[in-house]
């Protein structure tokens, strides 16, 4: 019966990150929208971007340090329900009071944001702690969720407002904003694991001085391999339109939405039949690295295509990989560890995207990207692109470096400890 009771936790856990993928995909979806109902600048509604990311790992960084200071089952339950007051307000501000629709984006924003980042920090542990015969499989089932639910909000709302009409987007988020109550009904009704372990203070200060080491290789890892994923997931639409002279609608439905679904689909395949996650981890920094390379450097439509794709497979267990390998090799870690881990993660991803359109802006009006255009027949823009996708490489060929000590760290240890 209890193992009845966990597994409707862990459904619980699923529903609620796969509804997790709202708070990133619809928004973007709605800033023209925005941008034509309200009048709202592009500068404000990309800050509005800024702002999701900026509270997620504020949200990181006060369980990192005061992850004691919570019940996380209070939390855990509490957390679908910010989500939906997050996206009412979002909705009802701006229809209600128009004059203050930005206010309003902002409010909603923040409160969503708050529960994206406790998604992160809370739902892997809580997912770790459950007894099961395959930690792996459970971990990477619940990332895959996010990429699914990623497709699929992109899938419901781009119909949505096709047949009612951008004018009706309230509805839409009012609709979406539903749905991680779903979550919060599974949670209430749910048992929760024990989650009071927490990092032990070993009087051997060789196995402290050992698990802190490990927990910053870790640490190094998933922000790494974040921005390898993150730089393509946000870059892929705008890449492929212009670098590539490929439609916007046929990019985005064969760029992000492949994307994801690549995402998705090796994160189920890596959990049903996935094991030795370092060396999993390793082949992936080592081809999402020659993705990068290969998109930089082909002028060939299709294989830069096939590039950009390819990537959602190989950076796909980077994130969730790097926490199974956590937990696999260091002992004893809390809720701050993966706290830790999410902050790292979510710098990547908002620090890799930026230096991305720095290099592109910097590059695109300079006098070598100028003199690069005349002699390989680009534009100056697309010798930005793929200059910034070059620079970007260099994070999953450092990763790949990284993977190697660390394979070699962890196997020293465990024979040590024999």
């Amino acid at each position: 019966m209890q193992n009845l009771n966990f597994k409707r936790t862990k459904l619980a856990c699923y529903t609620a990150y796969f509804t997790m993928s709202s708070i990133f995909c619809v928004p973007p979806l709605l800033f023209m929208t925005f941008h034509s109902l309200y009048n709202i600048s592009y500068t404000l509604l990309g800050t509005l971007v800024l702002t999701n990311f900026c509270t997620q790992m504020l949200v990181d960084l006060i369980f990192t340090l005061f992850s004691k200071k919570f019940n996380i089952q209070k939390v855990v339950r509490v957390m679908p329900c910010i989500t939906s007051l997050g996206l009412f307000i979002y909705a009802l501000i701006p229809q209600f009071f128009p004059q203050y629709a930005y206010i309003g984006l902002v409010v909603g924003t923040i409160i969503f944001s708050v529960s994206a980042g406790l998604s992160e920090v809370l739902l892997s542990p809580v997912i770790a702690a459950i007894p099961s015969e395959n930690p792996q499989k459970d971990m990477s089932m619940l990332h895959s969720l996010y990429a699914f639910g990623f497709f699929t909000m992109v899938a419901i709302s781009t119909l949505f407002l096709k047949l009612f009409g951008n004018e009706n987007w309230v509805y839409l988020v009012l609709l979406i904003g539903t749905l991680p109550l779903l979550a919060a009904l599974l949670f209430k009704i749910s048992p929760f694991p024990d989650m009071t372990e927490e990092a032990s203070q070993d009087k051997n200060k060789s196995k402290n001085r050992n698990r802190t080491i490990g927990l910053a290789l870790c640490v190094g890892c998933i922000f790494l391999g974040s921005c390898a994923e993150n730089t393509m997931s946000n870059w892929i639409s705008t890449y492929m339109e212009n670098a590539l002279n490929i439609d916007k609608a046929l990019g985005d439905i064969l760029g992000m939405a492949m994307f994801a679904i690549l995402l998705g689909i090796t994160r189920i395949t890596y959990a049903k039949y996935g094991k030795n996650i370092s060396k999993f981890l390793l082949i992936s920094m080592i081809c999402a690295a020659i993705c990068y390379l290969t998109v930089s450097f082909s002028n060939n439509t299709i294989l830069s295509f096939v590039g950009c794709i390819l990537t959602g497979i190989f950076t796909s267990m980077l994130w969730p990989g790097t926490l199974i390998l956590m937990e696999e090799n260091v002992k004893g870690v809390g809720v701050a560890a993966y706290a830790l881990m999410a902050s790292a993660g979510d710098f990547g991803a908002s620090l890799a995207p930026q230096l991305m359109g720095i290099i592109i802006d910097n590059v695109s009006v300079s006098e070598f990207a100028l003199n690069m255009s005349n002699t390989l027949n680009l534009t100056p823009e697309q010798i930005g692109l793929k200059s910034g996708m070059l620079i970007t490489s260099i994070f999953p060929i450092v990763g790949t470096i990284l993977v190697l000590f660390i394979i070699k760290y962890f196997k020293k240890n465990k024979s040590q400890e024999k």
